[in-house]
């Protein structure tokens, strides 16, 4: 039973990390139906960015906590601006394309970041120093559960509730679902459907960010092809618990993430990518539209 939970705790952070990825690719998907295939390439220059910043503050000798909020906070503000960037070089002059041009653009952002970031830092693995303290209550439980995996968790979980709240009670939520819902209807409104936009990549570029800091601090370590993997995965939880929505990216990248925990821990590690894939491909043939989505049908 202890090794049961300690599997499903770690499921559990695997899936709260794919979420934070997951919620900028449907968000975007839900408004402007775009695969940002450059998405995990954001939240790896959050983990660089967040590098940077502490290994500079650690020879300045500030304290840990003060560390992390800052490095944080400068990698969710540096890591917006590019998500902000890339929005307005890559798909805006391209608002009125074929899809397929959008999402060759895409691809080619992802490509030209990745090496990007190669070319500025290294090819090697660089460790990441654990900014993330440990809490003395949590010593008996350690075996079990750790104290990153904890701030992961309730991070992930103040992120969703105040995501929550901005989409549904904010005026920007409304202008945001109004333009999901009906972009040129949203227009003639009055709503700036292009600051909305930008707004939505914004938000999704700065919790990408958020967890790639919290998972570099987690794991130890960090390269330039981390968001490749990443990204796809959270692509993968986001078609799996119905591209744009928001409580199903949530949903899919928490089912993701239990489903390679426990492969991982009663079959074997050496596929546990496979089988997470085969896992998609088996839910979408019984349930094309994701564990939340709603099928669409058209009006003859």
């Amino acid at each position: 039973m202890e090794y049961f939970l300690e599997l499903f705790l770690s499921g559990l952070t695997r899936g709260s990390i794919y979420a934070l990825i997951a919620l900028g690719y449907t968000m975007v998907y839900g408004i402007i139906e775009l695969i940002n295939f450059a998405h995990g390439e954001i939240y790896m220059i959050g983990a660089f960015t967040a590098l940077i910043v502490a290994s500079v503050l650690t020879l300045l000798g500030w304290n840990q906590i003060a560390i992390i909020l800052l490095a944080s906070l400068v990698a969710v503000i540096y890591s917006s601006a590019y998500g902000y960037t890339v929005e307005k070089l890559a798909y805006q002059p391209l608002r009125g394309a074929p899809r397929l041009s959008a999402l060759i653009s895409a691809i080619g952002m992802s490509l030209f970041l990745q090496n990007y970031v190669l070319l500025a830092q290294t090819s090697d693995f660089m460790p990441f120093p654990s900014l993330i303290p440990e809490f003395k209550f949590m010593e008996p439980y350690e075996h079990i559960v750790s104290s990153s995996e904890i701030v992961i968790l309730a991070t992930t979980a103040l992120v969703m509730v105040l995501l929550t709240f901005l989409i549904k009670f904010t005026r920007m939520g409304k202008a945001m679902r109004a333009t999901a819902q009906d972009r040129e209807m949203a227009m003639l409104v009055g709503v700036d459907v292009d600051r909305i936009i930008s707004f939505t990549f914004i938000i999704g570029s700065a919790t990408a960010a958020l967890g790639g800091v919290l998972i570099a601090s987690h794991i130890g370590q960090i390269n330039f092809y981390i968001g490749f993997l990443a990204g796809i995965k959270a692509f993968v939880a986001a078609v799996l618990g119905g591209i744009g929505s928001v409580p199903g990216a949530v949903v899919g990248s928490l089912v993701l993430g239990w489903t390679e925990s426990f492969f991982t821990g009663y079959v074997s590690s050496d596929y546990e990518d496979v089988f997470a894939f085969l896992f998609l491909v088996f839910i979408l043939i019984f349930r094309p539209q994701g564990i939340m989505g709603r099928a669409e049908t058209e009006k003859v």
